[in-house]
């Protein structure tokens, strides 16, 4: 008799352990969810994401002056720097660039490596398809660059069946590539002076800016524009899709920055002139 009553009270022990044991389990579980909910997530709200960790991730390439390159100091420098990071000192955030090859910048892009990209990107209709833009901050001509040597090119149409050496996600490449140019890939322009002082290509398409700044600071360079394009090219910063409060705060620090002259300063700091007009 005390066998089974002792039995029966170890039974209703085992009971009452185990529903407590998966009750503290059940809201340890809640706990640990809830923990995870405040912390593993972001805001849907980019620009509110950014000015909360203080940071403006940017990607440049770093090697395409005078837009973004190091100066001999070894600091990053150059037009777009200096509007980006204006840019991010009018959002309230520090700028913090990453540095890439043009081709891979979109991918980093789209992979959140950068919140935006300041790289001389050129609006276009196939580019506003993915990504969205800010306002323009500069406006960009092409021109064909050539042998000093080359008396045969004087218009776009001329390259017809050339080898032009380009970038391959460039608005220039495109533009080679629709007056009939054989495309060689290259990772900047500095790579497409040296094919062609070499004679490996004819060509290449390019800003007209970045261009004539080359051939300032190496005016012994074997190379010269040929021709130049009648229509210009609108240059924006460069964001991901579906994030509007950042491209809005964006354009609103731009458009100050030109009623307050500071982009003017800047322009005719590397120009000499207002890059808009």
């Amino acid at each position: 008799m005390k066998k089974s009553i002792w039995s029966f009270l170890l039974l209703i022990c085992a009971v009452v352990l185990l529903a407590a044991c998966g009750t503290a389990k059940k809201e340890g579980n809640t706990a640990s969810e809830g923990n995870k909910e405040k912390t593993g997530g972001t805001s849907a709200d980019l620009l509110a994401d950014i000015q909360e960790k203080g940071e403006l991730v940017i990607g440049t390439e770093g090697v395409y002056p005078p837009f973004t390159f190091h100066d001999d100091s070894g600091q990053l420098t150059g037009f777009d720097v200096d509007i980006a990071t204006e840019v991010a000192k009018r959002l309230g955030v520090k700028p913090v660039f990453l540095e890439t090859q043009w081709d891979a910048m979109f991918a980093g892009l789209d992979a959140k490596r950068f919140d935006m990209v300041a790289n001389q990107v050129g609006i276009n209709e196939d580019r506003l398809e993915k990504y969205d833009f800010s306002t323009p901050y500069n406006i960009s001509v092409g021109v064909v660059v050539a042998s000093k040597d080359n008396n045969d090119i004087s218009k776009y149409e001329d390259i017809k069946g050339l080898k032009a050496a380009q970038t391959m996600t460039s608005n220039h490449r495109k533009i080679a590539e629709s007056y009939g140019a054989e495309i060689v890939s290259v990772e900047g322009f500095v790579q497409s002076v040296d094919l062609i002082s070499s004679k490996r290509v004819d060509v290449t398409v390019n800003d007209k800016l970045s261009v004539l700044d080359y051939l300032t600071q190496r005016p012994d360079a074997p190379v010269k524009i040929v021709a130049q394009a009648d229509e210009v090219i609108d240059i924006g910063l460069l964001f991901r899709k579906d994030n509007e409060t950042l491209v809005e705060a964006v354009n609103q620090a731009l458009q100050d920055m030109i009623e307050d002259g500071t982009h003017l300063e800047i322009s005719e700091k590397w120009f000499g002139e207002d890059v808009l007009q």
